[in-house]
């Protein structure tokens, strides 16, 4: 009896290959999509970070100009106002009137709110910040205890504060 030697890769080897393949790629795009969402988040995370520390500082200015005038003084509240909209606006940003103009999710107090302007982002050096459609950085202010807190519309996995996203565990 002859024996046929036949060269080739068999049925069985070739699925059993595309099995091993379809196998290596499925735990390639899950750490791949893993990747771009931690790449999105810290791009987010950074950006706010960065909005924020420009915030801190125009803060810092109105607490200037208001000087040594305390909460409660009968001119606190004028002085305020007119720090306030001298330097925010003067920096290009928007007080948010109206909270469907910004498109706002809930949770989000917009109305308290300024928003970041194409000018604020130029006057910052920050203009290479890319946003999507409806997509805005919103900046609340506290003077009184000089702080500030940075929302974006769009946000992270239903969270738009930098608090929010400080504390998320990627």
């Amino acid at each position: 009896m002859k024996i046929k030697n036949e060269k080739g890769i068999t049925l069985v080897a070739l699925a059993i290959t595309i099995i091993v393949l379809l196998i290596i790629a499925g735990i390639g795009y899950n750490y791949g999509k893993e990747a771009i969402q931690k790449a999105q988040l810290e791009e987010l995370r950074t950006n706010m970070l960065l909005i924020e520390a420009k915030a801190k500082g125009l803060v810092e200015e109105v607490n200037f100009k208001i000087g040594l005038t305390k909460e409660g003084d009968s001119d606190f509240t004028s002085k305020k106002d007119a720090a306030e909209n001298e330097v925010y606006v003067g920096a290009g940003l928007e007080k948010v009137t109206n909270a469907s103009d910004v498109s706002a999710p809930s949770g989000v107090p917009a109305t308290e709110c300024y928003k970041v302007t194409d000018t604020a982002f130029e006057n910052w050096g920050l203009e290479d910040i890319e946003l999507e459609e409806n997509e805005y950085y919103l900046i609340k202010f506290d003077d009184v205890n000089a702080t500030v807190e940075v929302y974006n519309t769009l946000g992270y996995d239903g969270r738009y504060s930098l608090t929010d996203i400080d504390n998320l565990e990627v």
